[in-house]
């Protein structure tokens, strides 16, 4: 059940972040609506077995999104540049509070193996 929650999770929030942001900027509802679905999908869908590739997944598109959203060139676009800027932003607001769930959790794992 939790799984399940999870998963609609992940599938909401990546149309949130992908969808409204090409026509709306990120407001304090919308973020704090991507972050608390990122914060879902970190504890109920990632399981142990997939956190090594839930990991080195998210660090390739935090790092992507990251230059992304930053980077000039997307500015040079033409009216669609914002756009891909928002959508980026909206992409780092899901995945990073998962990404640092699932890093957590992980260290916690090797921290109590050890102890």
């Amino acid at each position: 059940m939790l799984q399940r929650i999870g998963f609609w999770a992940f599938l909401v929030g990546v149309i949130v972040a992908v969808v409204l942001p090409i026509f709306t900027p990120l407001n304090v509802w919308l973020t704090s609506l991507l972050i608390v679905l990122g914060l879902v999908i970190g504890f109920l869908n990632i399981m142990a077995a997939d956190t090594q590739t839930f990991l080195l997944a998210a660090l390739a598109l935090v790092i992507v999104s990251g230059f992304s959203s930053t980077n000039a060139l997307i500015t040079q676009v033409g009216q669609i540049g914002p756009a891909l800027g928002r959508i980026f932003s909206g992409i780092l607001l899901l995945v990073v509070p998962a990404t640092i769930t699932v890093a957590l959790r992980s260290i916690y794992a090797v921290a109590h193996k050890r102890g």
